[in-house]
């Protein structure tokens, strides 16, 4: 067929313009498409009322003995463990009440397991838009509920819960669509796939250092994947369990969803067996501490709930020798600063040791004596009368602060006792007094001296227990592969940090990421695997199971293996059968070569007499035509 006419010209390039028609035809559909998508899945607005405490005017009364138990009352009594201000009580949940938040989320789950990635997307978008207006607000919570500074609640409550939010509106779907799964040769009929499916209700059972974010992240994923959660978040924190989880219910309602898909409680510790032993729940997240972390699993054994279990570790950071003077100051100083002292070190991938090699570890003790000796201390929320005051600035308002309170005075008696110790083994004390600080403007606030030792080895207790606090300690290493070795030397194996020169020095700082027992590791950096999707867990006495990146969306899911014929099989006709013994045939044996058995198994599968109906069919219906 010739494309001329009359009264077109001939020397047209007919083809180029077909294609650039197509191709315009093409960018307009997808284009049309992705506006669609971005207009249906497009952030809605929605408020949540913010605590009175957290408004201005408001000032609590400071308690006398600042505690979360109440004499001769079942409620959780609320305070700023910066300050010892009352910030109110919560009752909590009884068995009863955890049983209705069970049924009320298991309704609203039913629904929610049939909406498309697109609706789920929707709500994400909508907890975001609100998380970065609101940001200041959630700070502020966060820091009056666990004495933290402004700086660690941006840090490590909204940066990082913004980034997964991020990371599961960008990649949520395909980590979550069916995966196809090759087949062997005789069943190469078979289309087989993986599917990960809604799993129903699961619980969350988070710790307190990091109320927001260890809230959110759970609820985060359990959403995307369709199902619904039960967050129990720590009777230590409970004044701000109700408002940040409203933040997702709220989300969910704005979005046209229910909100009992999101259930928040706080109760005692005789009481959360009856959650972990639920048998509506079908998976638990749990984040704290190995002595609890047993309870919980052998309670979630009575239903045989799957677990995934997080317990905090002692980090390690190798500083190889490799390290130039200028870097050790400027670059690795600041990220063991912050690796350390974040949170008042109530960080569970904090760094707990710093091992570094002989010529690093010389340089290093004058640099970190400055630093911990300049720390200052103090609550980053400044009375109602005073004004807000730049983080950095020189005003020595409140707000100027480095570190803030830790969470409860329960673990001073051994921390104390522990760097004693050291200190009668032979460790020296550069920094801090190693003992609770009484600060003088939060004299029933808790406060720890931050404090610094060296000269710590591997077989002093202080170097084996996860010690949870703003304390500094420095071993020493012979080489990199000793510095290894006392890497090892723990139960624990949650993250890692390893420092070197990689331009010269790429051996030995591949030795260490390869031969370090963790889950994570960073290389010249510290806790960075938490910022770009990374799977998130470790091993051993860390706990097991990961959530976080595609791996945790995938590990609150029900992983289903689906084999189905393929399309031209099932025309055909091909299936399998229950084969026979391949070595007879009527009762007299066959040679065994490779074409007979081929031949063999394919009759025995069903290829041949597949195909030999299908043909005849088709000559039929040649001849009846």
């Amino acid at each position: 067929m010739e494309l001329s006419s009359p009264f077109l010209p001939e020397d047209l390039p007919w083809l180029e313009i077909a294609i650039a028609i197509v191709g315009v035809v093409l960018t307009y559909l997808v284009a049309k498409s992705t506006i669609f998508r971005a207009n249906d899945e497009a952030p809605v607005n929605f408020t949540v009322p913010l605590p009175e405490q957290c408004k201005a005017g408001w000032s609590g009364r400071i308690l006398e003995d600042p505690s979360i138990k109440i004499p001769r009352s079942s409620a959780i009594q609320c305070y700023n463990p910066a300050t010892g201000q009352l910030l109110g009580q919560v009752n909590p949940a009884t068995p009863d009440g955890i049983d209705r938040a069970v049924a009320r989320a298991a309704d609203a789950q039913r629904e929610w397991a049939t909406t498309t990635f697109g609706q789920r997307r929707k709500v994400m978008k909508t907890m975001l838009k609100f998380i970065l207006d609101n940001q200041e607000d959630i700070a502020t919570v966060a820091c009056l509920d666990s004495g933290k500074t402004k700086v660690d609640a941006m840090l490590g409550e909204i940066l990082v819960t913004v980034e997964k939010l991020k990371w599961t509106i960008q990649h949520g779907e395909k980590a979550l669509r069916p995966e196809r799964r090759p087949a062997n040769f005789l069943m190469m009929y078979k289309h087989n796939e993986v599917r990960w499916e809604p799993l129903g209700v699961l619980a969350a059972c988070v710790s307190w250092n990091y109320p927001f974010h260890n809230a959110l992240s759970p609820i985060i994923s359990t959403l995307f994947t369709g199902s619904a959660i039960l967050v129990k978040s720590s009777e230590q924190t409970a004044f701000s369990a109700n408002y940040f989880t409203s933040i997702a219910r709220n989300a969910l309602t704005a979005c046209g969803h229910s909100r009992n898909l999101v259930q928040s409680l706080v109760c005692w510790p005789q009481t959360a067996n009856h959650l972990t032993s639920h048998p509506g729940i079908s998976h638990i997240t749990f984040i704290g501490s190995r002595p609890v972390a047993h309870i919980v699993c052998a309670s979630a054994a009575k239903a045989l709930i799957p677990v995934c279990v997080e317990l905090g570790g002692k980090d390690p950071a190798i500083i190889l020798d490799s390290v130039s003077d200028s870097d050790l100051e400027h670059k690795v100083v600041p990220i063991l600063m912050k690796g350390i002292f974040t949170s008042s070190g109530q960080n569970c991938i904090g760094i707990e040791r710093i091992i570094a090699c002989p010529r690093s570890y010389d340089r290093l003790i004058p640099l970190l004596e400055k630093q911990i000796r300049s720390l200052r201390q103090g609550a980053s929320i400044p009375p109602p009368s005073q004004p807000q005051q730049p983080i950095h600035s020189n005003n020595k308002s409140n707000e100027n602060i480095d570190i803030g309170a830790m969470i409860a005075p329960t673990s001073f008696p051994t921390l104390t006792s522990l760097i004693q110790s050291a200190l009668s083994q032979g460790a020296t004390l550069h920094a801090g007094t190693g003992k609770q600080h009484i600060h003088p403007a939060h004299p029933k606030g808790h406060y720890f001296s931050p404090t610094f030792l060296s000269a710590i080895t591997p077989s002093m207790p202080i170097a084996t227990t996860e010690l949870f606090a703003p304390i500094a300690l420095l071993l020493r290493a012979a080489c990199p592969s000793h510095a290894i070795e006392i890497a090892n030397s723990t139960p624990y194996a949650l993250g890692a940090s390893v420092f070197g020169n990689a331009s010269f020095d790429r051996k030995d700082v591949d030795m260490c990421v390869k031969e370090v027992k963790s889950g994570m590791v960073s290389v010249n950096d510290f806790g960075a695997y938490y910022a770009v999707g990374l799977p998130f867990g470790g091993r051993g006495g860390s706990g097991y199971g990961r959530f976080g990146g595609r791996e945790g969306l995938r590990g609150i899911c029900n992983l289903k293996s689906v084999c189905r014929d393929r399309g031209w099989a099932e025309w055909m006709g091909v299936g399998t059968k229950i084969p026979g013994v391949l070595d007879y045939v009527g009762g007299r044996e066959v040679p065994q070569g490779r074409k007979v058995a081929f031949l063999r198994g394919m009759m025995e599968l069903g290829y041949a007499e597949g195909v030999g109906r299908r043909l005849k069919g088709l000559w039929q219906m040649g001849r009846s035509a």
